[in-house]
């Protein structure tokens, strides 16, 4: 590991808005706050940019990223003290574990923010919209919680659209191309260092906004998504 690195990582243990690995806080997040105010998560939130912007816009409410990157967490983190922000904080920790960190119904609504689109069809499993997840997530949000994704993968935008669509999902907002509407959302204004690097090298943002069923269909019909994943695949 790097000597700057190594500086980040001890820093973290000293910041008082990064929590690592805090199964201990699981329904208690707002003894943390010192407030009972909504809270969103920022999941594999790399460097925090969402969780800040947004933090900046609704000082009412609080937010928490969530990523396992010490080095990347260790930026946003930073920049919220900088700012005095104590409506933003921090989680190192894996998204398999998430229900571990939060309580049931503790959580308002959750963004995703250009996450790895794992695009090998033997990864799937692995995106932050796959049922799997989407069942995690399901005991952490309130009823009628939102589930927001911002990507520049068309694989994965798509992917999740076939997912709430076999799953349920009630979509509130789909845009398939978020630059070219006329009225942007302020909150889908902010950048992630991933969207500036453009990686998919789509040229375009795709933007999905959803709830979950209040009982999502269990893992048989996971076995119906592969099944059309697969046969997806096969005709490419």
């Amino acid at each position: 590991m790097g000597h700057k690195k190594l500086i980040r990582f001890a820093e973290l243990e000293t910041f008082p808005n990064v929590l690592q690995y805090p199964r201990d806080k699981a329904g208690k997040w707002h003894t943390h706050f010192n407030n009972d105010n909504p809270i969103t998560l920022e999941l594999a939130c790399g460097k925090g940019e969402y969780a800040v912007g947004l933090g900046r816009m609704y000082p009412l409410r609080n937010f928490i990223g969530v990523d396992l990157k010490g080095n990347r967490i260790w930026v946003g983190a930073r920049k919220a003290l900088q700012e005095n922000m104590t409506n933003v904080a921090f989680v190192r920790g894996q998204i398999d574990f998430v229900n571990e960190y939060f309580g049931a119904g503790e959580i308002q609504e959750i963004w995703i923010t250009f996450p790895d689109p794992q695009l090998r069809m033997s990864k799937a499993r692995k995106r932050l919209t796959h049922p799997k997840f989407l069942r995690l997530y399901q005991q952490l949000l309130v009823s009628g919680g939102l589930v927001h994704l911002k990507t520049d993968s068309p694989d994965l935008y798509r992917f999740t659209k076939l997912v709430t669509d076999m799953y349920q999902c009630q979509v509130h907002t789909d845009m398939d191309d978020v630059f070219a509407a006329a009225d942007i959302p302020d909150e889908l204004k902010i950048k992630t260092h991933y969207e500036s690097l453009d990686i998919a090298g789509s040229k375009r943002v795709h933007y999905l906004c959803f709830s979950l069923p209040d009982q999502l269909a269990g893992k048989e019909k996971d076995a119906e998504l592969k099944e059309k994943l697969l046969a997806h695949e096969g005709t490419d």
